[in-house]
């Protein structure tokens, strides 16, 4: 019996790839105008207006303490759902989609750079190349989200 074929949305964050499902990516947008939200956790950049939602945007680089960088024409939101919940993600660019058996996903080994390894689901491997596979529930993890959605409610 053939594995499971899943699709992954893949995108940078400097020379590293990841990927996150596509069943949980909603639109992948061009970097906008932010509004910056009082008292909101350092990695909550904002708020966005996308086509009437207002929508919270996290920057994936400080969510990882990953070191800053500025902004390219390739930087992107990549605007996922979660149990109800929008989310903005703002990653140096979203490159691709990928189809990858469950065969050539490994589990998450312990220690991956500077990333929890509780953010990963797994780690992809297709053609020599490794893509880290994003938990975006543990990303964006219960409390946070909750504090997200507060800085959401305050605009």
């Amino acid at each position: 019996m053939p594995k499971e074929l899943k699709q992954f949305v893949i995108f940078k964050l400097g020379d590293e790839e990841y990927g996150v499902n596509i069943l949980q990516v909603k639109t992948i947008e061009r970097l906008m105008e932010i509004t910056r939200v009082p008292k909101a956790p350092d990695f909550v950049e904002g708020v966005i207006n996308l086509r009437g939602e207002v929508v919270p945007v996290i920057d994936l680089r400080k969510r990882f303490e990953l070191p800053e960088r500025t902004n390219t024409d390739n930087t992107r939101i990549i605007i996922v759902s979660i149990e109800d919940i929008t989310v903005g993600m703002i990653v140096d660019s979203a490159t691709e989609v990928l189809q990858i058996s469950e065969e050539s996903i490994d589990p998450a080994p312990s220690i991956i750079g500077s990333i929890d390894s509780d953010y990963i689901d797994g780690v992809g491997k297709i053609d020599g190349r490794l893509l880290i596979l994003l938990n975006l529930k543990k990303v964006l993890k219960s409390e946070k989200i909750s504090e997200i959605e507060k800085a959401r409610e305050e605009v």
